[in-house]
């Protein structure tokens, strides 16, 4: 089952359902719904946007969502629930080392950790960027994101997303997306680690593909949703809810996971990253990073994203006469990056699986002395980028530090040695020859 409707937003449905005859024939809301359920529906937009923005699913449940004790606020650990004011703003080149694997008995909840944050959840702006270190599964426990769409990017370790429209299976090299509002828990077998995404603003989506045409980048039959599955289970459970960048929890005395069917176009759903179809030059310069874009959050401004979700994929670099890394770039946009995977082709050393770098508006950045002395001088044959996949979040909103970023014992003070001994190329003797 595709997910194609929530990224291209064509208002198309899709339907599920666990127990044959729990979709009602007529109507989403009848009157009694079949084997007693209760019909629920949720809505990821206004009910009155525009057909081509308007997502929502009706859910055909044991009980309303509505059935759950008083929230009240709780700790949250190192999940950041601070204002900006509580953060850092800074022009400094920043990277870090990953996550150490967790401690015995961490579950999501417990091992997640805020790193950089901008926007803001009140206004549906923004995202956050946080990294996780788990090895145990969420129990009795579950959690809802209020403040915005949930992005899970594994690095290491399968983690197993169970919703209330069913369960999501997630290895490395693979994405997935918990759209603000559904309930989920994370399962793991063994130490997993990764990062977060967490976009306050408008709903992920595929960019427009433009002159390209029909084809390339992320193909929209490729994103899945879960089949409905649905627990009738009772006891006590907690709720934790995040809301306004706060942490909240109530009890429960059954299992939220009991939809039972479910038909719509909100719906959590996953991608394979190796399925995307990288697009670049085969003739000269360096194509800009945008045209790595898997999916995007539009902000009011055209052009201008409120998040991008990019990646650099294994792929054929064939351009002539062309610096073929990351150039050297100052960028109105502010990037936090990731590495799932091998090298990145902008860093010989120090960028590391797990790791995360962080480049805010024209902060100057590109490759290390090392990479760009090697690719200056090599010869320019076709050749196949394979060992890497890295990442990239980028927003229009500069990424503020939290206190754990600078003070968590990962931040590398020495980042900016990197460039430190790039050679003076210049000489004035050798004339006006061009490539």
């Amino acid at each position: 089952m595709t997910a194609d409707s929530i990224l291209r937003g064509f208002g198309n449905h899709f339907a599920s359902e666990a127990v044959q005859g729990a979709l009602p024939l007529r109507g989403n809301s009848p009157q009694k719904s079949p084997f007693g359920l209760y019909a629920e529906q949720l809505s990821g937009s206004s009910f009155v946007a525009p057909r081509h923005e308007n997502f929502r699913s009706w859910l055909y449940r044991i009980r309303p969502a509505a059935v759950h004790g008083k929230f009240h606020p709780v700790e949250s650990g190192r999940l950041f629930t601070g204002s900006l004011g509580d953060t850092s703003l800074s022009p400094n080149q920043m990277r870090w080392n990953p996550l150490p694997l967790p401690r015995p008995s961490t579950d999501f909840l417990h091992g997640i950790f805020t790193m950089a944050v901008n926007g803001s959840p009140l206004d549906q702006k923004g995202c956050a960027v946080h990294l996780y270190a788990i090895n145990e599964s969420m129990a009795n426990s579950f959690l809802v994101g209020n403040d915005g769409d949930f992005l899970f990017i594994p690095e290491q370790g399968s983690i197993e997303l169970a919703t209330e429209f069913g369960v999501l299976r997630v290895a490395p090299k693979e994405i997935a997306v918990i759209p603000r509002g559904i309930r989920f828990q994370v399962k793991v077998k063994g130490p997993c680690r990764g990062y977060l995404c967490e976009n306050y603003g408008a709903p992920f989506r595929l960019p427009p593909l433009g002159v390209i045409g029909a084809n390339g980048l992320a193909n929209p039959n490729d994103f899945v949703s879960p089949a409905a599955a649905y627990e009738d289970r009772e006891g006590r459970f907690e709720l934790f809810c995040k809301v306004g960048g706060r942490l909240w929890r109530a009890s429960l005395e059954h299992s939220p996971f009991d939809v039972v069917a479910w038909r719509g176009n909100y719906v959590p759903y996953k991608y394979d990253l190796s399925l995307f179809n990288a697009i670049g030059t085969v003739s000269f310069d360096h194509p800009d990073p945008s045209i790595f874009t898997v999916l995007t959050s539009p902000s009011e401004t055209p052009g201008v994203a409120n998040v991008d979700f990019v990646i650099f994929p294994p792929r054929w670099m064939v351009a002539e006469n062309t610096f073929r890394p990351p150039y050297f770039h100052r960028n109105v946009m502010s990037e936090w990056m990731g590495l799932i995977h091998g090298v990145y082709d902008a860093k010989a050393t120090g960028f590391l699986p797990g790791g995360s770098s962080l480049h805010n508006c024209l902060s100057g950045h590109g490759p290390d002395a090392a990479t760009f002395e090697a690719a200056s001088n090599a010869a320019l044959a076709p050749h196949y980028v394979a060992d890497t996949l890295a990442f990239m979040v980028e927003s229009r909103y500069a990424f503020h530090t939290t206190p754990f970023a600078e003070n968590g014992g990962l931040l590398q003070d020495d980042y900016q040695d990197c460039w430190r001994s790039l050679k003076k190329h210049f000489d004035v003797n050798k004339g006006m020859g061009r490539p």
